[in-house]
């Protein structure tokens, strides 16, 4: 994967784990039924509006909360091809990356992206571009090793074929 082009869906500041996916559905694991309430305390027509290759655009501390991994899984399992921030919460960016979902830091897109806007970002260089606008930004490009990764669809998969 080295770019992803779609629709914006845009939140604000904060959102954390909980609100990605509410702690009510954590019983499952499964990335499909995650899916499927994915946003819906904050955007009750999320799920019924996304489409596969959709781009969620955040401001500052995007993923705070909790350490587990339900929550890039059900941005990832709803269609999100990449999630731009002006800031991750450390642990969500990790956990992202070990998925295999593509997130980029990028304060100015953050902030002037709006939601509808079409959004084209490639991975090998960082550039964002807003379609809709015709505006162009310079996110942090992902390292090799991290494109593999992304690419292997997660970190397990990833170190699963360089053993094979």
């Amino acid at each position: 994967m080295k770019a992803a082009k779609g629709i914006v869906f845009k939140y604000g500041d904060n959102v954390d784990t909980d609100v990605i996916i509410p702690a009510r559905y954590l019983n499952s694991s499964d990335p499909a039924e995650l899916a499927t309430h994915c946003m819906e305390d904050i955007d009750k027509e999320f799920t019924g509006r996304v489409q596969k290759g959709d781009i969620m655009v955040a401001a500052k501390n995007f993923g705070c909360g909790s350490s587990r991994e339900h929550a890039p899984i059900a941005i990832k399992a709803a269609g999100i091809s990449c999630v731009i921030a002006e800031t991750f919460a450390r642990i969500f960016y990790r956990n992202a990356i070990n998925i295999g979902l593509p997130i980029i830091e990028c304060p100015e897109a953050a902030r002037e992206i709006e939601a509808g806007d079409e959004v084209e970002v490639n991975f090998d260089t960082g550039v964002i571009t807003d379609v809709t606008k015709g505006t162009s930004y310079k996110g942090q490009a992902f390292p090799e090793f991290m494109q593999k990764i992304i690419a292997a669809e997660g970190l397990v998969n990833y170190i699963n074929q360089k053993q094979a």
